[in-house]
């Protein structure tokens, strides 16, 4: 299905948006989110059948778009993939260029080394035999993918015997200076560090010095972020529910201050996705289970600590994933169980989040990506 958009405005962006297809969504929605009014296009502009496209990697000059298809045991596709596509620079149609198997279950989480290359995809991986896994694959000149070159596994802490009983990589992420590569293991308490070398195309990932970061027992790390400088970068702990802050150094990661999401006495939470501004200013956190609020820090400049200054329900249930739109105006959060995206406006100066402006109905949203070129 191909709905081609209308009298576009400056104001205006594409919205992708990720889904999983257990219901009745069926892959990668194109919507025109109007920044004016806050407010995503009532139609899709077009619909890419796929299987649980849950993460979508968007390359440096937005001409191919990378979805992890979360599929493992007890699923009409049981296999984990990604799959390539290209994007039309001037309509923004979307065509499949291919599709590779991750060599692991669920794969939730992907991005690409600095100069493009190569893939890094996450394999959570449910089940603890045989537990997640991070892997490198190659990407072609003309974006499509090739297939898996290395796959790195980790040791289980079994702090939590259920939920830490294997391996669940949760997200691989690249310094800004692209030099090296976090994997942070949910199921390990540990992040892992590696040195990229971009030109060994059999074996990129080598261990850096030093190679982990240790995480307390039975906190769970999820995903990492930079900031702008590359002097700190921010970690959400799941299952404690926390972020914690690290000073950066040469490639390594020295834990800093380690900041509670839940309230005292309060329900319990589970830390999910965290998002700079733009301007490096303030961080969001989202906080899932019984709370599914969004947690709003400012950001010392100087030290790079955080200090709360709001907390602001999600309007739904389990956001899944969140985004800023361009303009700094709105966060758009994805509401997978309450199958909503719900649009709140933001205040550029104070951060703060103000009111609802929009509730989208959609099944299972999972990510949501802006294309801006």
């Amino acid at each position: 299905m191909l709905i081609m958009a209308t009298n576009a405005s400056a104001q205006s962006y594409e919205l992708l948006v990720g889904t999983y297809t257990q219901g009745t969504s069926k892959g990668i929605y194109r919507y025109r989110f109007d920044s004016t009014r806050g407010e995503i296009s009532a139609k899709p502009e077009q619909l890419v059948v796929v299987a649980n496209p849950s993460w979508l990697t968007l390359s440096a000059d937005q001409r191919h778009l990378y979805a992890v298809n979360e599929n493992g045991p007890g699923q009409a596709d049981t296999v984990g993939k990604v799959t390539s596509f290209s994007i039309n620079p001037q309509t923004h149609v979307i065509d499949q260029l291919n599709e590779v198997e991750t060599q692991g279950d669920e794969p939730t989480h992907a991005s690409l080394s600095k100069d493009g290359s190569l893939l890094f995809v996450a394999n959570y991986a449910v089940h603890p035999e045989p537990g997640g896994s991070a892997v490198a694959m190659g990407v072609a000149p003309d974006g499509s993918l090739l297939p898996v070159v290395q796959q790195e596994r980790h040791p289980a802490s079994h702090v939590d015997a259920e939920r830490q009983a294997g391996s669940h990589v949760h997200s691989v992420v690249s310094a800004p200076n692209g030099r090296y590569v976090y994997v942070s293991d949910l199921g390990a308490d540990k992040v892992f560090i590696y040195r990229l070398d971009a030109g060994n195309k059999q074996w990129p990932l080598g261990p850096a010095t030093p190679s982990v970061v240790e995480l307390p027992p039975g906190s769970g790390p999820r995903h990492l972020v930079f900031d702008a400088k590359t002097k700190y970068a921010y970690l959400t702990l799941e299952m404690t529910a926390q972020v914690a802050k690290f000073d950066y150094r040469s490639g390594g990661l020295d834990l800093g201050k380690i900041t509670d999401l839940d309230r005292q006495g309060g329900p319990k939470g589970a830390a999910g996705a965290l998002h700079l501004s733009a301007d490096g200013r303030f961080l969001y956190v989202s906080n899932r289970g019984a709370v599914n609020e969004l947690v709003v820090f400012a950001v010392n400049p100087e030290t790079g600590d955080l200090r709360e200054i709001q907390r602001r329900s999600v309007d739904g249930d389990h956001p899944r994933e969140f985004g800023i739109d361009p303009s700094g105006q709105f966060v758009l959060i994805a509401n997978q169980k309450s199958n909503a995206i719900v649009v709140v406006q933001r205040d550029v100066k104070t951060g703060l989040l103000g009111m609802t402006v929009q509730t989208f109905a959609i099944d299972s949203p999972s990510d949501v990506k802006f294309l801006t070129q």
